[in-house]
């Protein structure tokens, strides 16, 4: 994602400032941006180009702000073809973070302006730090903008653990300020809004279980299709955890009616980067249908020896009465940058609504 702030994105930004501005200098910003990017990571990127960038528009913010404002008009004029990615937007957006932190109102006045050329979720966060309450005021306007890009920026902006952004540690602890919000956008006509609202949700569960099943109830009373939509993807992590009252909440059974789950791993001996191959065999002992959640976790060897379990989702089904039902999965285990393998024994873990079911174990080999 890095190669996204490239020179191709350098040269629109410059573009499209120089068509607002006939006395910004192209060039010389051009060659000040792309010196050294190359062997920047991605967000070191966003700040190069933000530092690089200060002294090529207004001294004073508030002249910045309204020029910047402008972008929309000539950034998809100057690429009609849509050649440049949206993380060109990315440090413009951000500026406003870095530089215009001393003056909110013009601040969140840009970032509403120009949130949907590259989502504002990240710069909004120093002002909801700053200042919460006037942050607050707005998006209780926010809510009711005409552009789903706004409405998204209230439910994004204010996540608790946005995935890269700053971390809100006051709604860690108390999330309250962020519930009126969000039950003002879970009946959103836009699903892009919708899914932000569950993904915040789903925040708020890690830290909060309790206020999100609480939630969760209340909401679900005459609920739309939309909002059950948005109560099963917030509830995710808390599924994945069989939290019981959260499987009860979603109508899962908790006293499964079921024979002994049969488990075979195909391949007990694996290399990395080839696949776990395995089936399982449910059968119904029940006279009724049964609504069954099935995951399965991976306990896998850490580096001093011990596990440690990740769960990761299988599929859901409604097993009918007398039934038998059978899975196969192939599972990579392969390098990511977010795992570090081990050799040694692993062992798979069935899961069923939330139950530990069945296991088995394989050999990793490195």
């Amino acid at each position: 994602m890095k190669n996204q702030l490239s020179n191709v994105a350098v040269e629109h930004i410059a573009l499209c400032l120089g068509e607002l501005d006939k006395d910004f200098k192209h060039s010389e910003f051009c060659k000040l941006a792309l010196l050294g990017l190359d062997k920047l990571e991605l967000k070191q990127r966003v700040s190069h180009i933000i530092r690089i960038l200060h002294p090529f528009l207004p001294a004073d913010f508030a002249h910045a702000a309204d020029l910047l404002k402008q972008l929309p008009a000539v950034w998809q004029k100057l690429d009609p073809n849509k050649q440049v990615s949206s993380f060109a937007a990315w440090p413009v957006i951000d500026y406003a973070s870095v530089y215009g932190l001393s003056y909110p109102q013009q601040s969140l006045d840009l970032l509403s302006s120009l949130t949907h050329l590259f989502s504002a979720e990240f710069a909004i966060r120093p002002f909801i730090i700053e200042y919460p309450d006037y942050c607050h005021s707005q998006f209780r306007m926010w809510v009711q903008d005409e552009s789903e890009h706004i409405r998204r920026l209230v439910s994004e902006g204010t996540r608790p653990r946005l995935p890269w952004g700053l971390q809100l540690k006051r709604y860690t602890v108390d999330p309250s300020a962020n519930i009126p919000l969000l039950t003002a956008l879970k009946d959103d006509s836009s699903l892009y809004v919708r899914r932000s609202v569950a993904n915040h949700l789903n925040d708020i569960s890690k830290d909060n279980p309790d206020v999100l099943l609480t939630i969760c109830q209340s909401w679900q009373v005459d609920a739309s299709q939309d909002v059950h939509w948005i109560i099963k993807h917030a509830t995710r992590s808390l599924v994945k955890a069989g939290h019981p009252e959260v499987l009860s909440l979603l109508g899962y059974e908790q006293q499964l009616l079921l024979a002994p789950v049969g488990l075979n791993i195909i391949n007990s001996q694996i290399r990395l980067g080839h696949y776990l191959e395995f089936d399982l065999e449910l059968s119904s002992t029940s006279s009724e249908s049964q609504k069954l959640v099935i995951d399965f976790a991976i306990h896998f060897v850490k580096a001093n020896g011990q596990q440690k379990a990740k769960v990761f989702k299988l599929k859901s089904i409604q097993l009918a009465a007398k039934q038998t039902c059978n899975i196969q999965k192939r599972h990579a285990i392969k390098a990511i940058t977010t795992r570090q393998y081990y050799a040694g024994t692993h062992r798979l873990e069935i899961l069923i609504n939330g139950q530990a079911l069945a296991s088995q174990e394989f050999e990793l080999r490195i």
